[in-house]
């Protein structure tokens, strides 16, 4: 009687443990070595661009592992090439695609932006488009967050890298981004946007 007793309680403290190591933060050191193994891709070709914050990753990784999972299978297990423009459901409004196809625009004609509620995962399809990168802290508001649509829109000086297919960028909470610059005379690019519910 007593051993039937002991299993459940031993089995219901070693779940505990595991919940609690799961929620300890990692040191940078730690989640540079845990990014370097690239498990967490679950077998996705698609490489992780250089400006990536590994800490905030690792970290939202860990407590959110089930959306990382359903947003990394879908890159894996679709062909992105042959799929139509549209919004795709993954995990309800926690992780959900949208794939555009649209004109890239003149520096001037494109916003900074950054989200609270959601990480972007960012990724050409084909073609390719400059996308801008800068701390929110960096930059100056010039329309206030609005939660209905989880943006806010800044202007400021950033810095621009070349994204090309094969490889995304994530952009956190505080991470501004100016996606969609023309590389080439203003021509269509084909795209994907995982939108990855933020776990505070």
């Amino acid at each position: 009687m007593k051993k039937l007793f002991v299993l459940p309680v031993v089995t219901s403290l070693l779940m505990m443990c595991i919940h609690a190591i799961a929620q300890t933060a990692l040191t940078p050191e730690q989640a540079d070595e845990w990014f370097n193994k690239k498990e967490w891709l679950s077998g996705l070709k698609m490489q992780p661009h250089e400006t990536i914050n590994k800490t905030v990753l690792a970290n939202q990784y860990m407590k959110n592992r089930q959306y990382w999972d359903e947003a990394f299978a879908f890159l894996r297990d679709h062909d992105l090439d042959t799929m139509a423009v549209g919004k795709y459901a993954i995990d309800g409004d926690n992780v959900y695609a949208m794939i555009t196809e649209n004109s890239t625009k003149d520096l001037d004609s494109t916003k900074w932006e950054s989200h609270q509620n959601y990480i972007d995962l960012q990724s050409v399809i084909k073609r390719e488009e400059k996308i801008g990168i800068a701390p929110v802290s960096t930059l100056t508001v010039i329309m206030p967050y609005d939660a209905s649509k989880d943006v806010a829109n800044y202007s400021g000086d950033g810095t621009y890298y070349v994204a090309l297919p094969g490889t995304f960028f994530l952009f956190f909470p505080g991470e501004a981004h100016r996606p969609n610059i023309t590389t080439n005379a203003n021509k269509p690019d084909k795209k994907i946007v995982i939108k990855i519910r933020y776990a505070e």
